[in-house]
């Protein structure tokens, strides 16, 4: 079999292609020495993106090197294996119903919120999560990153792209909300299917971490044993408390639910610090990703703050650890350069999306679509704003921006062959979903395969039949809304 291109050719193919586009493009400023300095560009244009793959692949290379995660996954797992005495699990799958369950939350959280970026913190669990129970790290991906996704296209709530988008075509917030519903429904079915299957077809019996001993709280091991060096572990829990507590300050005024919950993080790191370091460090562990939660819905954190946490999480587990200033900053470092790469294809694809805006070549794109949406049908009307959307995501990634770039366009058409406009808006949002979760240009994407570990060939090799799948589904699901009065449409 042809061996795929590397990462980097193909990123560099494309800025290729992208340049000689503004010398075909009618209306479009032709580039040329611009191919370099795009790159430069890019850098400075996804900084947040590549200081947050940074300081992600940084933290992660030193709490890792704890194996304190390892170790709790299997004794989550043995103790997940009891359930197998119900015949309801034995018949259905105690794996099943965990991955059903982590399908189905991240997928919520894309649809309620618009989960992206936010994922890739998710990843190292995940992973090891899925390798533990005997499955590959493409199951683990799946788990967050493409369920994530998936609820990113059904959209139920999400305010970055269904809320802008129907507040610039003048409908009402939220509005259609019981056919989204069923859309979202519809969309998570197809990939928790897709996802199980895989999962049963890679599924390995002999690297179920659940038949390997499970660590003894007797064991001689210094990771399971209490730490020697109580001051340590307690000066890091006062330390990441009060990061917090700052940072949360910093955005808010401080309110009473916000105390009583680092108040009970602190009261749940001060017992298991007695537990031992392990238990301790998995504390730590899920202390930061209910904090990185609680920030992001309630309190709207930008990557900037997700960062900023991250940076502490470092730092704390460091200290847990007991490792000297210079320790942690080698280890820092390590991490950071295991990142790298994952880093420079970010700031590489962004050259392409400036190659192409800069030059007009998207403007003239849109005013094209403009053009021939007059004369169509509503069904052709409809294809041609989907198919738009799904291809622009390779483009731009930002649903924010294509909201505000594509919906007074989608408004026009839509007048020009009297769709309705709420139909227009799910066009948007579904076409919006699928296509991010394969193209190199998606900094998320990247970052994600990098944080596994994962090949962008492998990946693509992995995925692109069934995206192709869900892109018809998507148009598919629209259909219903032309023919049928559903509830706000």
């Amino acid at each position: 079999m042809k061996k795929f291109p590397h990462t980097y050719v193909i990123i560099a193919f494309l800025l290729i292609l992208a340049t000689i586009s503004t010398w075909i493009v009618p209306s479009a400023t032709p580039m040329s020495w611009e191919i370099f300095t795009s790159v430069a560009y890019g850098f400075a244009r996804t900084a947040n993106i590549i200081v947050f793959l940074l300081i992600i692949g940084g933290a992660f290379w030193i709490y890792n090197s704890s194996q304190a995660l390892d170790a709790a996954i299997v004794k989550f797992l043995h103790s997940a294996g009891k359930l197998e005495r119900w015949s309801f699990f034995r018949w259905v799958g105690v794996n099943n119903v965990m991955m059903l369950c982590i399908i189905v939350l991240f997928s919520a959280f894309g649809a309620l919120f618009g989960m992206s970026e936010e994922t890739i913190a998710f990843v190292p669990l995940m992973v090891s999560l899925s390798l533990a129970m005997g499955y590959d790290k493409f199951t683990g991906i799946s788990l967050c990153f493409l369920s994530a996704g998936l609820g990113f296209a059904g959209c139920v709530l999400n305010p970055f792209t269904l809320g802008i988008a129907q507040s610039i075509v003048g409908l009402p917030l939220f509005s259609g909300i019981e056919y989204r519903l069923i859309v979202w429904l519809l969309i998570t079915f197809c990939g928790a299917f897709f996802i199980l299957r895989h999962a049963k077809k890679v599924f390995d019996p002999s690297k179920v971490s659940i038949h390997s001993t499970v660590p003894s709280q007797d064991s001689s091991n210094a990771s399971q044993q209490p730490s020697k060096k109580p001051l340590w572990l307690s000066f890091s829990l006062i330390g990441i408390s009060l990061i917090l507590f700052s940072v949360f300050q910093s955005l808010v005024k401080i309110d009473w639910t916000l105390i009583l919950l680092t108040a009970f993080f602190i009261s749940a790191g001060c017992y298991l610090i007695k537990k031992g370091r392990n238990a301790y460090l998995v504390f730590i562990f899920f202390f930061t990703i209910v904090s990185l939660i609680v920030g992001v819905i309630q309190y709207e954190w930008s990557l900037q703050q997700i960062a900023a946490l991250f940076l502490a999480f470092a730092l704390v587990s460091g200290i847990s650890l007991g490792y000297t200033a210079s320790k942690v900053a080698t280890e820092f470092i390590n991490g950071a350069k295991d990142m790298l790469s994952a880093a420079l294809v970010v700031a590489l694809a962004s050259g392409i999306i400036i190659i192409l805006e800069d030059s007009g070549v998207i403007r003239s794109m849109l005013a094209a679509l403009q053009q021939n949406a007059s004369g169509n049908s509503q069904l052709g009307a409809l294809g041609l704003m989907y198919s738009v959307q799904t291809l622009l995501n390779a483009l731009i990634t930002s649903g924010s921006a294509k909201a505000a770039l594509l919906m007074p366009i989608f408004k026009e058409i839509s007048a020009i062959v009297h769709l309705p406009l709420q139909v227009a808006v799910t066009a948007f949002h579904i076409g919006d979903g699928f296509t991010n979760l394969l193209t190199p240009t998606s900094g998320v994407l990247i970052a994600v395969l990098g944080v596994a570990k994962v090949e962008f060939a492998a990946w693509f090799r992995f995925i692109w039949r069934f995206i192709l799948v869900m892109c018809i589904l998507g148009f598919l699901v629209l259909l219903p809304a032309i023919y049928f009065h559903f509830p706000g449409f």
